[in-house]
């Protein structure tokens, strides 16, 4: 943004990396919005057009069938992905090509799909809690919006691995993805949910 000088004001973000498919954005300790506070959002994909991506920490308490409907038996939690368009489903999933359609985001881990390959891959039982998990809404932003609020220090961009995405509780992923960003974090993660508190 330029100053009245006509000098460019630089802001200084947190961390280096820039957002891209396949990183993730941490949320800032204080942040106190109902979906984002204390969330971690994977990027599925990132242009100038804008930005998409799904909280991936946020398991709903409800069972996935009492929600999703026309779909088999499945066991595993369901996950609120973001504020935008929330009656849609929303998957990502380790199975690649066995999944026609679907995008790679990163290596071992895919976005979308033929959603009647996931509904027969379901009646076998050959999906579980390890190789798919299922959203409903997302997390988007239009054009430079992101930008915006990276240049207020709302989040951090990060990289990760399907495995840790995955595989680690929901409970302490966005506590343990603010350790792996170093000791410049450290304290972010010791920080109460509501400082008033402390």
């Amino acid at each position: 943004m330029p100053d009245n000088s006509g000098n460019r004001k630089e802001v200084k973000r947190y961390g280096d990396l820039l957002p891209a498919m396949g990183c993730i954005l941490i949320s800032e300790p204080f942040m106190h919005d109902f979906y984002f506070r204390r969330s971690v959002v994977l990027l599925a994909d990132h242009s100038h057009e804008g930005t998409f991506g799904l909280i991936i920490n946020k398991p709903v308490d409800l069972m996935f069938n009492d929600i999703i409907k026309g779909f088999p038996q499945y066991n595993g939690k369901l996950y609120l992905g973001g504020p935008v368009k929330t009656s849609n489903l929303y998957f990502i999933h380790t199975l690649g090509d066995q999944i026609e359609g679907s995008t790679k985001i990163i290596d071992g881990l895919y976005w979308g799909g033929d959603v009647e390959a996931v509904k027969e891959m379901l009646t076998i039982n050959q999906l579980n809690n390890q190789n798919i998990r299922f959203f409903i809404g997302y997390a988007g932003w239009v054009s430079k919006q992101l930008d915006r609020e990276l240049d207020e220090n709302s989040w951090v961009v990060a990289d990760s691995d399907a495995a840790t995405l995955l595989n680690t509780d929901p409970d302490v992923l966005w506590r343990h993805s603010v350790k792996s960003l170093g000791k410049q974090f450290a304290m972010w993660a010791n920080y109460p949910i509501d400082p008033l508190m402390n």
